[in-house]
């Protein structure tokens, strides 16, 4: 499975990468706000910092108008992939896009029949978003197990990219389904590295090393 992280701050963003973590970036209008900077001086920045590929989203909600934005967006760097919304324009726009060559998002999928859609529209990446599904009482991995299975049935090679992840186990279930890539919140990415026992772990080698240290 591929780890992208959702964020737009660089500082996290280095962190995860200089792990060697990180096999892309996505982000949104929201997380770019808060850097207090251009949308095109984040993107530029974060091409800098993770070699692979850059969600960034477009404003606009009219086809031509979110064509425009997308190629502009395409040239910041070739690892830029252009999120679009899944609504009519936006699969339209994703058909032009994709025929630019452009690597195309698509998100704000909640529905099998909307992954198919965005599948044959051309998209590079779906995003479904699970974690909104949880929390109108739907489940939001079943989600995922029908796109698997739709794209296997098809050959499609449009990517799932598993959005809106709450909790390790989100990412834990998504790669066992099949999940292509999980675009995860620092938060969370914080949370898959960190384990009790191995904190207790660490803790008791130390005590042993310095016990034996003192026994000299």
């Amino acid at each position: 499975m591929k780890f992208f992280l959702d964020s737009a701050d660089l500082g996290e963003i280095r962190r995860y990468a200089e792990m060697g973590l990180l096999d892309g970036i996505t982000t949104n209008p929201s997380l770019v706000a808060k850097t207090g900077k251009s949308r095109e001086e984040v993107i530029a920045a974060i091409c800098e910092i993770v070699d692979g590929p850059i969600s960034a989203e477009v404003i606009a909600v009219d086809r031509k108008e979110m064509v425009a934005e997308g190629m502009r967006l395409a040239q910041i760097h070739k690892n830029v992939t252009v999120k679009v919304p899944l609504t009519p324009d936006g699969l339209a726009a994703c058909r032009d896009l994709a025929r630019n060559h452009v690597k195309v998002n698509v998100t704000l999928c909640f529905s099998p029949v909307q992954a198919l859609l965005a599948a044959k529209a051309g998209a590079t990446f779906i995003s479904p978003f699970i974690g909104r599904l949880d929390d109108i009482g739907m489940t939001g991995l079943e989600l995922i197990a029908d796109i698997r299975e739709i794209y296997d049935n098809y050959g499609f090679p449009t990517e799932i990219l598993v959005a809106s992840i709450r909790s390790p186990d989100h990412v834990r279930v998504a790669a066992k389904i099949g999940a292509d890539v999980a675009t995860v919140p620092p938060a969370v990415m914080g949370q898959l590295i960190k384990h009790p026992l191995t904190d207790l772990g660490l803790e008791k080698f130390l005590a042993d090393h310095r016990a034996a240290g003192k026994a000299r």
